[in-house]
């Protein structure tokens, strides 16, 4: 609970940013912050290595005085991907700048470079610690500092974004400090504020690093890379399905309406977020307990009950937003008329969004088979598969119908994905998952968000009719096994 509130609660302080940008910046410079925090995705999974479930994976298969060790060999992994990074992008920052732009603001895309390299490089670095903590039980630690990182990056960003061009037209002393280097409406500002907030959040997980030891384990580390290197692959893969699209659109999509489509995408994706929070949430508590749990008599039928349960909450949110969206929609506003109706024209695609994330998160409850069967290769096949239907479609897509062909692809992708996973896991490591009533609730809330938005056209009162209606069908359906599982639990 405290790992998934703590998640929940820093990634809604986050999208509490939103419309702060959104009315700072128009769509084509939104844009810009929408694919370069692409690229940032897809590095941040290259630097991580695949490390953190390697990480819980090797606590378990060592003696209790032997996981320092595998803390050490999972840090010396991070440490040395990191440093050859930070060494190659500085060294490559002004050819790196020309690629993202080959325009007139090359200078200015070669100081967001240099940027990023030490954002991914801080939060590379806060990978196992952050572990580490999950790993000794301790929520609330880890929570806290999460926290604390949101709190800094949501501060910095009010104060360079809103309060600084306030104060230093009325101050003497705010104008003096921010003469020389501030730059007001510069969306720099929102790069320079989570630099801020990820060195600051490493330097408070160094209690977590003062036990590191600089002592590697050769053969440690080679079955360490062996089991991470398919699951480096298919967090790649998961992030080109997730941001491969945002990344090449400025290259599909030439121009301004590439750029202003790109800022549109980027916005109503946002509203999309609090499925993906819950995915993360789960996913924070459920990895570290699968593993743990594996050994136990009845875990195969434990895991799927969890996908059931899983797979129906994810679709009360889903419901839940869809019925919501006319409110929802004020989030992601503009700074003006104009502004609003460019963006709010991709609001139709919010449904499409959740049910990818709905299915990402299927996927992300499938793949415990190949983790807990030694059996990553597979993650590497099915990823694999997925992000290649991904750029395929991608290319063909987006030139034709801009984000709504992204989103298509990458729903296309998912189904893949999800298919393989399942028809492999069945094969490899067979879980007793309840088809019929998953393939139930799916479909019903597809049908269900698809009325709300085209039959209903968003209303709030028939879409929360309709929300609190499926409510009480899930409670009359699942009744009977959720005090079941009570009356065990006591």
């Amino acid at each position: 609970m405290i790992y998934g509130m703590s998640t929940i609660i820093s990634r809604m302080l986050n999208f509490l940013l939103t419309p702060f940008f959104v009315a700072k910046f128009p769509a084509t410079i939104y844009g810009v912050f929408t694919n370069l925090y692409a690229y940032a995705s897809m590095i941040n999974a290259l630097l991580a290595f695949g490390m953190e479930t390697t990480y819980f994976r090797y606590l378990q298969k060592v003696e209790e005085k032997d996981k320092g060790n595998v803390f050490n060999n999972s840090f010396i992994i991070t440490l040395i991907t990191t440093v050859l990074f930070l060494f190659t992008v500085f060294s490559l920052s002004e050819p790196i700048g020309r690629w993202l732009d080959d325009g007139n603001e090359v200078d200015q895309y070669i100081e967001f470079v240099k940027l990023f390299a030490v954002i991914l490089t801080a939060d590379a670095l806060a990978v196992i610690p952050f572990a580490k903590l999950r790993a000794e039980g301790r929520p609330i630690r880890y929570g806290l500092l999460k926290l604390i990182n949101i709190f800094i990056l949501v501060g910095c960003n009010l104060f360079l974004l809103y309060w600084l061009p306030l104060w230093k037209e009325t101050n003497p002393f705010w104008s003096s400090f921010a003469s020389g280097w501030y730059r007001s409406d510069w969306i720099g500002n929102v790069f320079i504020s989570n630099l801020i907030a990820s060195v600051i959040t490493l330097v408070l997980l160094i209690p977590q690093m003062m036990r590191f030891k600089l002592k590697p384990d050769r053969t440690l580390i080679n079955n360490m890379l062996r089991y991470s290197f398919p699951i480096l692959i298919a967090n790649i893969s998961f992030i080109i399905n997730e941001n491969l699209d945002k990344i090449l659109f400025p290259k599909l999509l030439l121009g301004e309406a590439g750029d202003r489509d790109l800022g549109v995408y980027g916005a109503v994706a946002k509203i999309a977020v609090f499925l993906n929070l819950f995915i993360t949430a789960f996913r924070l508590g459920a990895e570290p307990f699968f593993f743990s749990y594996s050994k136990n008599e009845n875990a195969r039928k434990i895991y799927a009950l969890i996908m059931d349960y899983f797979v129906i909450a994810m679709v009360i949110v889903m419901i839940g937003i869809c019925a919501n969206i006319d409110w929802l929609k004020y989030f992601i506003e503009g700074s003006s008329a104009s502004e609003q109706a460019i963006y709010w024209s991709g609001l139709f695609i919010v449904p499409i969004l959740l049910f990818n994330y709905v299915l990402l998160g299927i996927y992300m409850n499938l793949s415990v088979w190949y983790k807990l069967s030694d059996q990553t290769r597979y993650a590497l096949y099915i990823s694999g598969i997925g992000a290649l239907c991904t750029i395929i479609l991608n290319v063909l897509l987006i030139p034709l119908y801009s984000y709504v062909g992204a989103v298509f692809g990458t729903t296309v992708a998912y189904l893949i994905m999800v298919g393989l996973s399942y028809y492999w896991g069945q094969r490899n490591y067979p879980i007793p998952y309840n088809l019929k009533k998953i393939l139930f609730y799916l479909i019903t809330g597809v049908i269900l968000s698809w009325l709300m938005f085209n039959i209903f056209d968003s209303s709030i009162l028939i879409g929360n009719s309709i929300f609190v209606a499926f409510l009480i069908l899930v409670f009359l359906m699942e009744k009977k096994t959720v005090l079941l599982v009570l009356r065990k639990g006591q």
